[in-house]
């Protein structure tokens, strides 16, 4: 995957080239052993909080279910909301969380067997029905579970700044314009994606 992606993005795109030479091959590795009903609870938790508070809570979590590496649907039945409100989760993720699990006991959010064989939009149609979850929680879902190679999140501030700083904008770009921008990255969106990422990392230190 990353030696066609790497050459692709340079022979369309000088930056991303220049990216590449920088930063060096895309470490991205798809966490595959996650079930879609954990990587969307955890995509909640990270919803408007940095990294390291979003996985504080998340440990506070998994600790009201001794023995589990993960709580399946059906143990959230076992605790409060007051519980889960210790841990640091908003009322409106806890309720979010709690349609999570809803939706996957009903089949509305597949297993992790049925969703490989669901294309993109698919996948995005389905689990944008369930509460609290919007497109952006879906494609962090595909990039970082899933490892689907085409995934531009238009709306991602680290994204949108990464780009601002590596195609040196005085603002960052809008997600349409991105969008437009980003078709010739396709289809090894998800690199592109990934090296911006890397960039906005960069410009962070150095501030």
């Amino acid at each position: 995957m990353n030696a066609a992606a790497h050459k692709h993005l340079s022979t369309v795109d000088p930056v991303m080239a220049r990216l590449i030479l920088e930063i060096g091959e895309c470490r991205l590795v798809p966490e595959t052993r996650r079930s879609p009903f954990q990587s969307l609870v955890q995509a909640v938790a990270h919803q408007q909080l940095n990294g390291t508070a979003a996985n504080t809570i998340l440990t506070r979590f998994k600790k009201l279910f001794p023995g589990r590496r993960f709580p399946r649907p059906e143990d959230l039945a076992g605790v409060t909301d007051e519980q889960i409100r210790a841990c640091g989760f908003s009322f409106a993720k806890i309720r979010a969380i709690r349609d999570i699990a809803e939706k996957t006991l009903s089949g509305v959010v597949p297993t992790a067997r049925e969703i490989v064989k669901l294309s993109d939009d698919e996948i995005i149609a389905r689990l944008t029905a369930v509460r609290g979850v919007g497109r952006w929680t879906v494609e962090m879902l595909l990039i970082f579970q899933l490892g689907r190679e085409d995934v531009l999140p238009v709306d991602d501030f680290g994204v949108r700044a990464g780009f601002q700083k590596a195609y040196k904008k005085r603002a960052m770009p809008k997600p349409k314009q991105l969008l437009a921008y980003g078709k010739r990255w396709r289809p090894h969106a998800t690199t592109a994606a990934w090296f911006l990422w890397r960039a906005a990392d960069a410009a962070k230190k150095k501030k």
